[in-house]
């Protein structure tokens, strides 16, 4: 099963938990649970909910405020809000981390390992490795390389975040300049393509255009040729040629020398 079936069959199980539940600490023991979930890390669903809304006037107000935060914070931001939040559990705490992960491979593709041992409060590179592939790779979140002698994480993939307020703006922004940028892409090849075919026929009418002419040649060297043989037919049949056997009938002219010995 793949990360997001797997994600959509969890968010579907807290859903319907947090909307069958009637009072703040059956909410607040969901929102718990799900944040304490070693296989889920999309929130929103869950944070959208009106029950779940509610509890911003009640004195559950901070299980809201950590439910916000598992969906758009890191851990540097439990930290610098520690005072104002309840206390995490151990396996809130990894997953905490693991978001952390997330977010910082959403837009820098090279993680230095002293940027996400600063990040994740680890103090060596084993621990840091050792938590890249047991707690990351190995929970399908993100998938890279591990350079030891450049000191950083190559992200290959990371999966998607919930989206944070005001972003999606930006998303749909981006994917405009996107859409735009691929449209002129397009124009631009279409036009190759007709210039192409241009020069394709303009291509195909001069070779058109040479192989008459070739052919033109031959037919005139072909009748050349005739001409010339008929010519030299002409001159053998009016005796321009003496026949040899001609020549040995005739009689011979002896012709005498007189020398003179005084």
């Amino acid at each position: 099963m793949d990360i997001e079936q797997r994600q959509s069959e969890l968010i579907d199980h807290f859903v319907k938990q947090a909307t069958a539940a009637s009072n703040a600490p059956a909410l607040t023991s969901v929102i718990v649970d799900a944040t304490s979930h070693p296989l889920l890390f999309a929130f929103s669903e869950i944070l959208d909910l009106p029950n779940i809304v509610q509890l911003e006037a009640t004195d559950s107000k901070v299980y809201l405020d950590m439910l916000r935060l598992f969906a758009h914070g890191i851990w540097s931001d439990y930290k610098s809000n520690a005072e104002r939040l309840p206390q995490l559990v151990p396996d809130q705490i990894l997953k905490l981390k693991q978001l952390t992960v997330l977010t910082l491979a959403e837009t820098h593709k090279v993680l230095p390992y002293d940027q996400l041992m600063q990040e994740l409060d680890v103090t060596n590179v084993r621990e840091l490795e050792d938590f890249l592939i047991n707690e990351c790779m190995y929970a399908g979140i993100v998938r890279g390389k591990l350079d030891q002698l450049r000191r950083c994480f190559e992200v290959q993939f990371a999966a998607g975040r919930d989206l944070r307020p005001g972003q999606l703006g930006n998303m749909i922004q981006t994917l405009s300049n996107w859409l735009s940028t691929s449209e002129n892409m397009l124009v631009s090849i279409q036009d190759k393509i007709k210039w192409a075919d241009s020069m394709s026929e303009i291509d195909k009418k001069h070779r058109k255009d040479v192989e008459e002419k070739v052919d033109e040649v031959k037919k005139s060297l072909f009748k050349g040729d005739i001409d010339f043989r008929g010519h030299e037919e002409i001159c053998s049949e009016s005796g321009g040629v003496m026949d040899y056997e001609e020549d040995r009938s005739r009689p011979k002219s002896i012709i005498y020398f007189k020398l003179d010995y005084d």
